[in-house]
Formats: C-alpha cells, structure tokens, sequence
C-alpha cells in the first residue's frame, strides 16, 4: 500500500512539473557577446568576430547544483519491505552541449523482510551468534544505510532541435563510477534472547512447511520483532573499510528528465540503479538449500534511487548550462537573417551590357551605347516608333507624324494657310455653328479622373452641343514633351470624350481628338467649336503600355 502511494505521489509531481514547464523559457546567447567568452578562447572570438574563422567560441557556462531526494530499495537475497528513503546532492557542468560530468554524493537507508522463514543461518555470524538452536527457523531481516560517491557522465540529445529554438525540458542518461560504504544490522534478538518464531508458522508433513497468509504473517512479525536492529549484519572480513564501515567500488547507470521553471531552476526526475560487487548489502549471502541448507549465492545485491530532485544553476557572466541550449540556434539565425555572415556582392548577367540586369530586361539585345528606359527597351523620345539611336528627327511633334524610317515627319502647312486655302475655294469666310463658348476641363496633377466639377461642366456643355446638332466639337489636350506626357494628354482627352458619348449621349463622330498640342496647359484639356476643322474622330493611344487605369 506505501509503495502504491509512493507511485502516486510521484505521478502527481510529475504531471505538475509537466504543467509548470510548458511555456518556452528565454532565448539563447549572442555568439558576438565577448562578456561570456573565457579568456582562454577570446583569441578564438577574436578570429570569429574578424571572419578568419568560421566557429564562434564555446561560451562560458553556469554550473548546475542539485538536491534529489526519493525512494531506497535493495534487492539481495532478503525482500525489501517497502521502499527507504534517499536522498543526494550534486554538481554538474556541460563539458559540452552534449557532454557534461556530474559528481554526486549520496545516503540512503531502507529495511528488509522475509515473509518465509528460513534456517540456512549457520554460517550467518549475525544469526549464529545470537544463540538460536540447531534447525530452528528464523525470519531474515535488516536495515541498511549506504552512503555511496560517485563521478558520472551525462548524456543528453533532446537540446539539438531542428524545428524549434529550444525546449523547456530535457532526456538524459547517464553512467559512472565511484564508491560505497554501507552498514547493515539485523533484527535478531528480543532484547538479548532469540525470538520465537515458531507462532508464526504451522507446520505439516515431514519435510514441507505450510504458511499462513502473507498479511497474517506480517502481522505476526510485527507483533514479535521489536525493531531495535541490534545486532551487526554479516561481513566479509576482505574488505576494505573506511570510516570502520565496508566499502566498495560501484557502477551506476540510469536516466531522467528535467522540467526548466526559469532560467536558474529545473525539476528532475531520475532513476538509478547501482551495481555493487558485495552480496551483503542486506546482510546475507546463503540461499537456501533443501540438502545443505548452506548454499551460498553467487549473485550481487544492487540499490535502486527513484528521486525527485530540484537543480539550481549559479554562475556569473555566463550562459545557461549547454544542455539548454540548441547548437543549431546561431546558425538558423544568421541564415534567417545575416548579421555576421560575409555576404558576396551579387553579379547579376546583363548580356546586352544596357546597365538592365537580364531578368529585368525587355529587350535583351539591345545595340551597344543604345539609350534605354528603367524596362531596358529602347529610349524613344518623341513616341514616333523609331528608337532614339536611329532617329535623325528626336524630337518630332505629334501633328508631324507619321515619320519615315530615319524618324522624320512631313508637318501639315500652317492653320492660317490651310483657312486661307479653303476661303478661297469656297470664295469667302466660314462662319462657326454659333455654338458660342465650351468649357474647359481641368485635371489633378497626373489624373486622368473627372472631378465632380469636371462632370457637371461637361453636363452643361453637353446641353449646348445637343442643342446645335450641326457642331462639331473639338476637343484638345496639351504637351508632348516625353512619351509620358503624350499619354497622358491622350487619357485626358479620351476620358472626355468617353463621358460626353458614354453619360451624355452625344455621337463620337462629332468630336475631333487632339492631343499632345502647344500653347495649352499640361493638366488642362479644352472644348471649343471645331466646325470646318478636319481631323480624327479617334486615335490609337500612343504608348499603350504608359496607358493609365488600364
């Protein structure tokens, strides 16, 4: 029933540390911090922070110190009667981030029962002294106290993770060596004569024994062992002694996991068996034998320390022991984001050597020395189809073009010659519709969007053309300095013109499209009676691809 609590007990802690450690604790070191290089490796830090080497130094870390306290059991030749107790302290530094030493120093002390009695004591000197008769049966018991140094190497892998910056808890086994001395006593007289065990047992046959149930038993025992564990267990006079008590070199192997609650405390669950070369840690050594009854058993006794152990890290200037900390951490870092890393500058190709690196490049083989825009095609200033570098005519106005294949126009003869011309064909001046005055149509800066104003303007003057069916309405935007501004006086116009047909109603064949004319401001387009004027109804855009809202 102890035992079972016992367990319980350690369920519940467990769960609770499991609760306590979820969340991620902190973050890692900076690998460029020299306030936790040792001395001895500043050298090393120096070459790194240099990019002459390509390994930050190992940082100075904390030590670890540790209580652990638990439950004692022997397993010998004897029965445990439930586990001890224990307890041991220790101090443990990473030797690396998976590496770390550990030197421990432990007590602990438990007691035994056997529920079947036996009578294979002769050559027992803790029972044959005490003056049993030949043949009597006895009931092997003890209580031991070991106290036991050891130096142990820990290993742990559960810090190297490949998904995550760290974790708050941590796997590990560990193995070492060290030594023991121990104590052992027997209950084995009631005050200073021998029990009487013989109420305890019932007897049947010639040579088998009969026994009660095991509670019953205990319960007997109980009654008749006074637990004064008076007498001095059994000994091997070969061995050694320290402290006037047995020792004994022993190996210990176990594992265990840690819970981190911050950056200085971490709870521990470990077990670990030890492995003795005596078989009298509970005070006997015979087995019994139905022919000699003085067999002796060839087996070692063992101890087992199942613990719950609270760590402290101390240390300044340093890092937290490298069991905590991911390896991996700086080099995730500096290839997420570089801050020591020597990064080469980038080539990028550019076959047609235009200054537009080849995935940018719209026109990848450009002539050399050729002028070209950011899109790395060929600068054509005046938008007339001919490139810059074959234009004998730069800049050739948009009333020119058409243009030859050298880039040049063939201008139209001036307005005042071609009224001239048609006056006299028709042998006097022609008048206007009469329309009277339209308005003008003014943009934001870059827009080719119609304010309010703009629409009820257009409104009223399309009242006006409507009214006079046999106007014709020129409407006309200004500048043409680059391709840019070219487009944009051809989107205005068109947005004009657009609404007039789209919202108003009006045929597009009573408009002219002019675009990209002088004397005119840029951000303005204007609407004026274009009765008698000759020209297009509509006009490709320029250079669609300046195209705005498209």
């Amino acid at each position: 029933m102890a035992s079972k609590k016992y367990v319980s007990f350690l369920s519940l802690l467990f769960v609770l540390a499991s609760a306590t450690s979820q969340a991620q604790l902190g973050g890692t070191y900076d690998v460029m911090d020299s306030s936790v290089v040792p001395s001895k490796r500043l050298p090393q830090h120096t070459e790194f922070m240099a990019n002459n080497y390509a390994y930050p130094a190992k940082p100075r870390n904390q030590w670890e110190i540790g209580l652990q306290v638990g439950a004692f059991g022997i397993s010998g030749d004897v029965r445990n009667r439930f586990p001890g107790i224990g307890a041991a302290l220790h101090a443990r530094k990473a030797l690396g981030y998976v590496f770390s030493l550990r030197g421990q120093v432990g007590f602990g002390t438990t007691k035994g029962l056997n529920f079947q009695p036996s009578s294979n004591w002769l050559k027992n000197s803790a029972w044959n002294s005490a003056g049993y008769a030949t043949g009597t049966q006895v009931f092997y018991n003890y209580k031991t106290n070991v106290y036991d140094l050891s130096l142990q190497g820990v290993v742990t892998l559960s810090n190297i993770r490949f998904h995550k910056a760290k974790s708050s808890f941590n796997v590990y086994a560990f193995a070492g060596l060290g030594g023991m001395i121990y104590d052992t006593k027997v209950d084995a007289l009631d005050g200073s004569t021998p029990y009487n065990f013989s109420s305890v047992i019932a007897q049947y046959g010639p040579t088998q024994y009969q026994y009660k149930d095991r509670k019953d038993i205990r319960k007997d025992l109980k009654d008749i062992l006074d637990g004064d564990y008076e007498t001095q267990g059994e000994t091997d006079n070969g061995q050694p002694k320290v402290f006037d008590k047995p020792f004994r070199f022993i190996g210990n192997v176990g594992a265990g996991v840690q819970f981190k609650l911050n950056k200085k405390l971490s709870l521990a669950i470990e077990d670990k068996l030890t492995i003795t070369k005596t078989d009298l840690l509970d005070g006997n050594q015979w087995q019994e034998n139905s022919q000699t009854a003085t067999a002796q058993s060839r087996d070692y006794d063992t101890y087992n320390f199942l613990s719950l152990g609270i760590n402290v890290a101390i240390g300044g200037k340093a890092v937290e022991p490298l069991w905590w900390l991911n390896p991996l951490d700086y080099a995730y870092n500096e290839v997420n984001k570089p801050r020591h890393m020597k990064l080469p500058k980038p080539v990028l190709d550019d076959a047609d050597g235009d200054g537009i690196t080849d995935q940018f490049d719209q026109e990848p083989n450009t002539p050399a020395g050729a002028p070209v825009d950011s899109h790395g095609v060929s600068r054509d200033t005046d938008g007339d189809g001919v490139p810059d570098y074959k234009d004998k005519e730069l800049v050739t106005p948009t009333q020119c073009q058409p243009v030859d294949a050298d880039g040049v126009g063939k201008c139209p003869p001036p307005a005042c010659c071609d009224s001239l011309s048609k006056l006299i064909a028709e042998g006097g001046l022609k008048k206007d519709c009469g329309i009277g005055d339209l308005p003008s149509i003014t943009f934001k800066p870059k827009s080719i969007t119609l304010s309010n104003d703009a629409k009820a303007l257009l409104a009223s003057a399309a009242q006006k053309i409507k009214d006079n069916p046999n106007c014709k309405i020129a409407v006309i935007g200004y500048c043409s300095s680059s391709k840019s501004e070219q487009q944009l006086s051809w989107d205005r116009v068109n947005a004009v013109i657009s609404y007039m047909v789209d919202k108003e109603g009006i045929n597009q064949d009573r408009f002219i499209f002019k675009y990209g004319e002088m004397g005119g401001d840029c951000n303005t387009v204007d609407l004026r009676d274009g009765t008698g004027e000759e020209g297009p109804t509509t006009v490709p855009a320029p250079h669609p691809n300046l195209r705005r809202g498209r």
